[in-house]
């Protein structure tokens, strides 16, 4: 009973861990500096909820398993030089706390696309803009972000490049515009900038 108690916590927490994978990887990519493998994974997004529910179900049954009342069987054996796991004292990965550890870092990790913003630093300029004339807007339709993550993903690339004055990325939406010095980048680089993250511009728009 016990190793099918653990077999399910273990379930629950790769789903967990496959439920944001395509969250998590834009941020390994930024901290490993390959961009290119950020949309690796997003093809799991639509996957989520059930993910999702499936680590809340398979963690819901393990603590069933280890909560309800089990049964007392009667025995007069020596257990005094017994080890632990065989004296009735449970080993920790079967233990509540473990269970508990398991669950708390399976609720970390489906709350990843929540807080992942987080590890991104900040690009942002100070930009001085001497004739506003200069200044266009174009947005960007494009195809693989899934969530907050992949918005500050695309954020970040762009705000990396001379004259952007503002990049706003939306996932919801699959688009973001960028204004921007038309005398200091153009939008084949910011292009360049937003497909190097591995998502897609697939349409651009003047505003």
């Amino acid at each position: 009973m016990e190793k099918s108690s653990n077999t399910v916590a273990y379930t629950g927490i790769i789903s967990a861990i496959a439920a944001s994978i395509c969250c998590i990887t834009p941020v390994l990519a930024l901290i490993a500096g390959t961009s290119g493998i950020a949309s690796t994974f997003s093809w799991i997004e639509p996957l989520r909820p059930y993910l999702v529910g499936l680590t809340i179900l398979v963690l819901g049954f393990a603590w069933y398993q280890k909560l309800k009342p089990q049964k007392e069987i009667d025995c007069e054996c020596e257990t005094d030089d017994l080890p632990a796991s065989k004296a009735g004292r449970p080993k920790f990965i079967q233990s509540k706390t473990f269970l508990g550890i398991v669950t708390l870092l399976a609720i970390i990790m489906l709350a990843f696309p929540y807080y992942s913003g987080i590890f991104y630093p900040s690009t942002e300029k100070q930009i001085i803009v001497v004739d506003k004339s200069d200044i266009k807007t174009t947005e960007y339709k494009i195809s693989g972000m899934t969530c907050t993550g992949c918005e500050e993903h695309v954020n970040h690339e762009i705000n990396k490049l001379n004259g952007i004055v503002r990049s706003k990325a939306s996932y919801e939406n699959g688009n973001a515009i960028v204004e921007f010095d038309k005398t200091k980048t153009n939008e084949t680089e910011i292009e360049k900038a937003i497909n190097a993250t591995g998502y897609k511009v697939i349409h651009k728009e003047n505003k």
